[in-house]
Parts: structure tokens; sequence; C-alpha cells
């Protein structure tokens, strides 16, 4: 990596290169929504002020990474929560947070209703920052800001959000924080809907997850449970299939998931810890128009709010505890495709992780 000096040797300005900039959107059902543009090398990518600082469109290298849904980029909405409604709001993207009093289907619980995926993937941020910086010889873009999920009587969760990138690595670094500001204890349910689209997704695409066993959310799924490591050409009116992945990870609770594609010569690779979330889901769909794999590291089952109830499984967070969670998005090239399938395969031999 070249140092501070011999870089800025080569610019006029370190934005040749690097960049964090605000920028509002002026139609569609995007119109008016504040968000970011981050560029860093070949990899750019945006992150919307106004949903919860999730990521929008990425791409690396010239090539997109991401799905966007039919109803393409879009801001907030009137029915983002309004049960299955929410489905026409779901706009796929890099990445969408679930949370935080419920994830997956919407459900009515003692006579309060629960959207589809939960509130806080809509909640805009307060306290934004952004800014670009030297820190040492490492050139750094920054992005953070505050999202509350409050109800008078009710909860009062604050997530804290810091997004970073660094100059000539092709890596989105997220790091959170959830603190529970009311009196109470509350239920803190958290999946992170990380969404992968063509070209990067296709036939030649191989899905690599550290996983002993892949399960089935239902029968729809079971047939094609052998199959999820590979992506099959779009097929029109297929049916969503959804898995559950027992996930390995190594001795400090280290774990990842990847999708490459060798043909085109990249891949994505997404790192977290399996103590700050324990369960992790595959979603495919191989439907014409609605071609797309989420792979979804959480702290609670993609079989939702009702179920954890039943189990007294759902996780609790207490008054003024705080969790953190981070994930690490690596853009891969080169050898570094091939050393993701051994790191796999080390995961896999080592199973010395205990929780």
């Amino acid at each position: 990596m070249s140092s501070k000096k011999t870089l800025l040797s080569k610019v006029g300005s370190m934005q040749q290169l690097m960049y964090v900039r605000p920028v509002t959107y002026e139609e569609g059902r995007a119109k008016g929504m504040r968000a970011y543009e981050v560029k860093n090398g070949p990899l750019k990518f945006g992150v919307m002020a106004d949903k919860c600082l999730d990521l929008t469109d990425v791409s690396f290298g010239g090539h997109n990474i991401n799905f966007l849904a039919k109803p393409g980029l879009m801001g907030r909405n009137h029915y983002d929560t309004n049960g299955a409604e929410a489905q026409r709001s779901i706009m796929g993207g890099m990445l969408f947070t679930c949370g935080l009093e419920n994830i997956c289907a919407p459900c009515r619980i003692n006579g309060k209703d629960y959207p589809m995926h939960g509130r806080i993937r809509t909640t805009p941020a307060e306290h934004i920052g952004a800014r670009a910086y030297w820190e040492g010889e490492e050139y750094i873009a920054e992005i953070s800001g505050t999202m509350r999920e409050a109800e008078l009587f009710g909860e009062n969760l604050v997530l804290q959000r810091k997004i970073t990138t660094k100059y000539g690595e092709n890596k989105i670094c997220i790091e959170d924080e959830i603190t529970n500001e009311s009196f109470r204890t509350e239920p803190m349910m958290l999946l992170y809907h990380i969404n992968i689209g063509y070209p990067l997704l296709c036939e030649d695409s191989e899905i690599i997850i550290s996983t002993r066993k892949a399960i089935p959310r239902d029968e729809t799924a079971a047939p094609y449970v052998d199959n999820w490591n590979q992506m099959e050409p779009p097929k029109d009116n297929e049916p969503e299939y959804v898995f559950l992945h027992d996930m390995v990870a190594d001795q400090e609770g280290n774990t990842f998931a990847a999708i490459i594609n060798k043909e085109l010569g990249i891949g994505l690779k997404i790192e977290y810890n399996l103590r700050e979330l324990p369960y992790f889901m595959q979603w495919k769909s191989i439907a014409s128009g609605d071609y797309v794999v989420g792979l979804e590291p959480a702290n609670s089952s993609v079989y939702g709010k009702q179920y954890h109830i039943e189990k007294h499984s759902l996780h609790q967070i207490e008054p003024f505890a705080v969790e953190r969670k981070r994930l690490v998005l690596s853009f891969l090239t080169g050898s570094e495709l091939d050393e993701v399938k051994n790191r796999r395969e080390e995961i896999l031999k080592d199973e010395t992780f205990k929780d």
C-alpha cells in the first residue's frame, strides 16, 4: 500500500481516489431521500441516511454486486410498516437491517402489530456525520448516525451505527451498538439482510457458507436443500427457498459466508462473530425478475417472534444494557477467491468453537 506522502504527491485531491459525498435523490419513489455516495478505488456504494444508514447499490471493479427489487430505489413510504404490505417497500439493496422488535413475518401479539421485518429498516438517522480523514498512513471514509425505535409507554431502543472503509482495502465495516434506554427489559431481534444479485450472482456463482448442515425452512424448500450452494438459471414464477444453517466458527467465534464468481473474477465475503449473531439464514430465489440470494446473520430465527415466544427463547435486552455487533463485507479478487474456500475448510476441520 502506498504511503500518505506518496499518494499526496500523485493527486491534486484525495477525492480522485476516495470520497464520501452527501446526495439527495430527486425523482421517483426515492425523491427527497438523503444519502451518501462513497468511492474507494474500485469499490463504490451508497448509504441511506433516511433508512437506518443501510447500504443501497454496491459495485466493485465495475460489476454490480447487490440485488434491487422491482419497485427500485425508494425512500420511506406510508406502507412501510403495514403488515405484509411492507413487501412493496422492501427494495433489497446491499443491506437492510431487520428489527428491533420483530424480524421476518408480520404478526399480532397481545393486540399489538409487528410489521414484516420490523420498523428499524425505515427509521431515519439522527446526529449524522460523514468524513474522510487520515489516521497515520491510512485514509478512511466514515459515516455514522443514530436510529431510535421508540413508542409512548413502549420500547426505547437505540441503534448507533458506524460505517468505515479504508483506501487500498476493498472492505466495508459496519459497527452497531444497540442500547435499551427504557426502564424495562425489552425483546431485541436483529437480522442483517444482505442481498446479492446479478451479475455477481448467476449460474457461474458458488455460494460458500461455513455450515455443518443446511435445514429447509418448509416443504417448499425441502426438495432443493442439497443445492443450497449453487445458483440455477432464472425460472419463471418459481417460489422462494429459505435454508437455516448450522454455522461453524473458529476459536474466537469468527465465521463467514461468501459468494464467488470465477468467471467474473470477483466475490463477496461477509464476516461476523457467532457469539453476537448465533443464527444464519439463506434466502434463495431463482424466480425470473426476483433473482437473488440473501445471506442473513441474525440473533433470532427466521421463524419469527411468535416462534421464540412459544419456545421461551426470545432474545431480550436489559434496561440500559448495550450490545455490539460487527460485520465486514470484503470484495474479493484473484487468489482471494480460492483462499475463501480454503478458509471454510479450515473452520470446518477445527470445530473448537464453544459458545
